[in-house]
């Protein structure tokens, strides 16, 4: 993706949030700048990734293939390991209308994704074999509000605004946004963007930028190259 698009993306994405009253924490605003200067007292959100992530899974195909999303909190695993600490994680995310988040599990996250306002969220679903793998004919069970729901292969959940479901490890996924782009938000277990996302084609999580103008805000995937130490 182009820094350019992004740019453009993070703004539509902070004036979605603002149309849902949402508001943001301070780190949201900081410029490249203020996060680097600040980078000794801000050492969790880095290690912890929190911040804003826009991706097209490599693909180069963003309205159709993407996500704009933002960690608002995010423990550690060794905490998780650790069974005690802080073990879970925050996020906001903007499905638009008719653009897909592809296929995939996850290792170690459960998580609950919650449809918080705008159009109906499709979350298309099978489950996994014996090896893990997604298994083409399998079903299995969620939970949808506290409640349990039955799945057949490829079956699809259709969330209102309020309405959520919870997946598990093991469960593959995949969703979009229908009539309307979707404001979701999504509370788990410790969330690792960079080894627990386990995608059924060979895509990639983030995406490789071309740096045709400056970043106006840092994403997830740029802490590595600007912060001398996490």
């Amino acid at each position: 993706m182009k820094r350019s698009e992004i740019n453009s993306r993070l703004q539509d994405a902070a004036a979605m949030f603002d149309r849902h009253g949402v508001s943001l924490p301070p780190f949201a605003q900081w410029t490249p700048a203020e996060f680097v200067a600040r980078q000794d007292s801000a050492a969790h959100l880095i290690r912890s990734r929190c911040g804003w992530d826009v991706t097209d899974y490599g693909a180069g195909r963003f309205d159709e293939m993407g996500l704009v999303l933002f960690t608002l909190r995010n423990g550690l695993l060794s905490d998780l390991n650790a069974g005690r600490g802080m073990c879970y994680a925050e996020k906001l995310l903007i499905s638009r209308r008719d653009q897909i988040s592809p296929m995939h599990t996850h290792r170690v996250k459960a998580e609950d994704i919650i449809n918080r306002g705008g159009g109906t969220l499709v979350v298309e679903l099978f489950g996994s074999d014996a090896g893990g793998h997604l298994d083409p004919q399998g079903g299995g069970a969620v939970m949808c509000d506290g409640l349990p729901v039955t799945f057949g292969a490829g079956d699809k959940l259709r969330l209102a605004p309020g309405e959520s479901v919870t997946l598990r490890p093991g469960d593959w996924h995949a969703f979009w946004a229908e009539q309307a782009d979707v404001l979701i938000g999504e509370v788990s277990t410790v969330n690792d963007d960079e080894t627990d996302n386990i995608f059924h084609d060979p895509i990639s999580r983030f995406s490789q930028i071309d740096e045709d103008a400056e970043p106006a805000h840092l994403l997830v995937s740029d802490y590595a190259a600007c912060f001398t130490a996490e």
